[in-house]
């Protein structure tokens, strides 16, 4: 089979079609012929050499895919070949057949595309273990997203406003505050013109949000803890921008502020199949409504990687970058 894979370090050039031997499904997985995979910022972090797979994963890149299960583990019970599904996987993505643990797969919902479901697992499972589990977003409540236009940030705003919540966003470009409002949000910053604490506070009538999610890292710290309500949650998913910051305890305690994070990759297949359980339960009725999507902003050739990757870089897209096989 085709694959990319990562030569050396580098920028995207170092991104290569090879071929290697097609992987054989063990016990409890099963071996997808893809129809597409996501791009995510975790595939240029690792081919910069900045984020290597756990052990035991795939070196090949690429964490989220969507095909046809071509066959099936010795201990696959669920699955059947030929099923259309959507998986979370630790690596492997960029290539035209894919291992995925069964637990980590879930069917296409009906309402999207083969294509499109290539770019909702990663996003959609971070979005709903990050948000619902540790932040405990309920109805009623207030959201803001930094990144709003991002494949995490068009879910999370739409996850959270089909769940209730008031919504706030942040973004680099008025075309992308526009999307964000478009998508579900109620008032979206863009940051490179506007402060979002001074925007945001006063839409809560001075009370702060109570769940912020956050990419940037240092940077926004401290300004996230200033905009947090009584009792808020700050999740921080990533560190684009810097991993270390200060804090000022006094607001930490008179606000009971709670802090907290994780990633996805390096969990257990029996941590990831549990937030597939949920998700599926969860959110995939409300996928099968109508009421999220998730939004694609380009698809590029399996081979034409390198370009898929220039274009996250850029930071020029709203939404998802795919892969097709």
């Amino acid at each position: 089979m085709i694959a990319v894979s990562i030569t050396k370090p580098g920028g995207p050039d170092v991104l290569r079609p090879v071929e290697i031997p097609v992987p054989e499904p063990g016990a409890r997985e099963v071996l997808i012929r893809m129809a597409a995979a996501g791009v995510n910022r975790p595939d240029v972090m690792q081919r910069e050499g900045k984020y290597p797979p756990p052990p035991g994963a795939s070196d090949i890149p690429g964490l989220e895919v969507s095909g046809t299960i071509a066959a099936l583990g010795a201990d696959v019970r669920r699955w059947r070949e030929g099923d259309q599904v959507c998986a979370l996987v630790a690596g492997g993505g960029y290539a035209e057949y894919c291992l995925a643990p069964d637990v980590q797969c879930l069917p296409i919902p009906s309402a999207i595309d083969v294509i499109s479901a290539a770019g909702v697992p990663e996003t959609f499972f971070t979005v709903w273990t990050n948000v619902f589990e540790r932040g405990r977003l309920r109805a009623g409540e207030s959201f803001l997203v930094h990144g709003g236009s991002s494949g995490i940030g068009t879910t999370a705003i739409q996850m959270a406003r089909a769940f209730g919540a008031r919504v706030f966003a942040t973004a680099g470009t008025d075309e992308k505050c526009v999307a964000c409002e478009n998508l579900g949000a109620e008032r979206a910053i863009n940051y490179n013109t506007g402060d979002f604490v001074a925007a945001v506070l006063p839409l809560t009538d001075g009370n702060g949000v109570d769940v912020i999610l956050d990419m940037v890292g240092a940077p926004y710290f401290s300004r996230n803890v200033e905009l947090l309500a009584i009792e808020g949650r700050l999740v921080q998913i990533a560190v684009l921008h810097g991993a270390k910051a200060e804090i000022n305890l006094v607001r930490l305690l008179r606000q009971r502020i709670t802090i907290t994070g994780s990633t996805l990759r390096s969990r257990t297949v029996e941590e990831k199949g549990a937030i597939a359980e949920a998700v599926e339960k969860a959110v995939w009725p409300l996928v099968e409504a109508g009421k999220i999507r998730p939004v694609i902003h380009a698809t590029f050739s399996l081979t034409e990687a390198a370009e898929a990757h220039r274009m996250m870089e850029s930071g020029s897209h709203i939404g998802k970058i795919v892969l097709t096989v």
